[in-house]
């Protein structure tokens, strides 16, 4: 089997430790990894697979002779080095949102539009985290019956704002006084509380988070006729996101029948018994690559015309694994045919 030179920019921070984990994990073929971040970071060493590799302060020089660059930065830095690191010839899988939208650039669930890899010009960009576990939930359903409009509600673990978000809710339970921790990355306190905003708002008052899901969902399934209405929410869990998703579709579609597709869909385990309480939570979905979905039901507040038309589920996974680095290996793979 060949084997290949990687690169993972941003490999201190959770994404990319995240991402040298999977790669470990999944066995991927690597000869030589290099690690790259801020000059601050240069020179920290980190141990992958028993060898010690020295952090490099991230230049296009010392891209050079790479087969894959994994992007874990913010946008500012991907702008910087990703679209110069793919002209030299290297397959880039950036995890930041500054690609996401442009036209040039295929965006990629590998469970649900792989055949995209094939559009890529050498950069390929990794959803966003919430939207990689609401269309993997519900991707079989969709090609089966056709979504016509998802009404989405979120839940997302203080993890979703890195190792910041941890510190606020950590340091906020451990003082139970319920203020807001010193130096918190949340505006208000976050343990025993839920925060309604992920991102500034826009005109008509949806935040920048939950566009994501309307502007990527409809990006990757080639159907800009999907009405989206997503309401994204800060809880106080360390990690998995979960969301309760309520679909309307174009064909007829049963609650058993969506199981019986969700049960045989790729990256999806089908958890659906709630009288013997067993549902998605994140106790289940942490640590772990696959989209756990239940609570399949009919929606209630379908008008006769569309009722047989429409249903709700709720879904959970963890957000810096399937909904960051695995999903950006996984894309990977299949630049290089290993899956």
């Amino acid at each position: 089997m060949a084997s290949y030179k990687v690169g993972i920019l941003g490999a201190t921070g959770a994404v990319g430790e995240q991402m040298r984990i999977v790669l470990a994990e999944r066995k991927f073929p690597i000869s030589e990894l290099r690690l790259f971040g801020s000059a601050r970071s240069a020179g920290k060493v980190i141990n992958y697979e028993g060898q010690d590799i020295v952090v490099q302060e991230a230049s296009l020089e010392a891209f050079k002779g790479l087969d894959l660059l994994l992007g874990a930065a913010d946008n500012p830095v991907a702008k910087q080095f990703l679209p110069e690191a793919a002209k030299m010839g290297i397959h880039v899988v950036d995890n930041s949102s500054a690609f996401r939208l442009d036209p040039d650039v295929p965006l990629v669930i590998p469970e649900v539009n792989p055949e995209d890899v094939k559009l890529s010009k050498g950069l390929i960009a990794n959803p966003n985290c919430a939207t990689i576990i609401g269309l993997t939930a519900v991707n079989s359903l969709h090609r089966h019956a056709r979504i016509r409009r998802m009404v989405v509600s979120t839940y997302q673990a203080v993890s979703g704002a890195g190792k910041a978000g941890i510190d606020a809710l950590e340091a906020e339970v451990k003082a139970a006084n319920g203020q807001r921790a010193e130096g918190s990355c949340f505006p208000y306190p976050i343990a025993y509380n839920l925060i309604p905003q992920i991102g500034g708002f826009n005109e008509m008052g949806y935040s920048s988070e939950e566009m994501k899901m309307q502007n990527e969902g409809r990006k990757m399934l080639h159907d800009e006729t999907i009405r989206f209405a997503c309401t994204c929410v800060r809880v106080p869990i360390i990690r998995s996101h979960s969301e309760a998703i309520t679909l309307e579709f174009e064909n007829d579609i049963t609650p058993d029948k969506a199981r019986e597709l969700l049960a045989e869909a790729p990256g999806v385990v089908l958890c659906d018994d709630p009288n013997n309480g067993q549902y998605p939570m994140p106790l289940l979905t942490s640590d772990q690559d696959l989209v756990y979905v239940g609570r399949v039901r009919r929606d209630l507040s379908a008008d006769a015309a569309s009722f047989n038309r429409s249903l709700t589920l709720f879904c959970c996974a963890d957000q810096v694994r399937k909904g960051a680095a695995t999903n950006a290996v996984q894309i990977a793979e299949l630049i290089f045919g290993l899956k």
